[in-house]
């Protein structure tokens, strides 16, 4: 019931997030922003209540984590490096509880990852200038994160972590369309885009906890 709750609430607070991006006020979107992620981190903090496992603490802190990249990005001044390291950390842990339990996987599923990676790259390549290397770390993280969410789920098979992949995959779609806006060139649906499935991907990952 608090789940549910929960989710009516996050759904609410990201949609009035999403309006404020496009048509104002912009005190709005340092509200929303961070009260929704205040949800989507109360929902894997009753997760299991009072259990505290390796996996859970490992989300919980990658989403304080993304909590801290969300304020740097949104703040007036540009603070993208902030925000980057930021989320590059959450991927760590990310990583460290798609893992627990289950070691680090390695199989073929490496290599469509790795594709999709090489893709983008050369996309954004031409456009990253000194933020080159900083990207490339980051694409190698959150790709290995989202590798060892899609090992998790074949090896257990379970419900949870089959959350925590579709939550993966939403992220690398998220930031990969951040990205496109930011380096490529701007496009009007970029925020539409990067903000839903953001949200989307940070609530399964929340939801894989339980």
């Amino acid at each position: 019931m608090l789940t549910t709750i929960l989710t009516l609430l996050i759904i609410l607070s990201a949609a009035l997030h999403l309006r404020a991006e496009y048509f104002g006020p912009r005190y709005h979107v340092y509200v929303f922003k961070p009260l929704t992620m205040a949800f989507i981190l109360l929902i894997a903090l009753q997760s299991r209540w009072p259990d505290f496992s390796r996996y859970k603490v490992a989300i919980i802190v990658g989403l304080l984590f993304s909590l801290a990249g969300d304020v740097f990005l949104m703040l007036p001044s540009d603070r993208f490096v902030a925000g980057l390291v930021s989320f590059l950390v959450a991927h760590l842990f990310y990583i460290a509880a798609f893992t627990s339990g289950t070691g680090l996987g390695f199989s073929w599923r490496a290599l469509p990852c790795a594709i999709y990676g090489l893709a983008i790259f050369s996309i954004l390549a031409p456009h990253l200038g000194e933020m080159k290397l900083p990207v490339v770390v980051y694409m190698v993280v959150i790709l290995v994160m989202a590798w060892q969410a899609w090992e998790r789920w074949s090896q257990t098979g379970q419900s949870a972590a089959l959350l925590a992949f579709l939550g993966a995959v939403l992220f690398v779609v998220s930031d990969s369309a951040l990205a496109v806006n930011r380096f490529r060139g701007q496009y009007a649906s970029a925020r539409a885009l990067t903000l839903s499935t953001y949200f989307a991907a940070q609530w399964l990952i929340a939801r894989s906890v339980g």
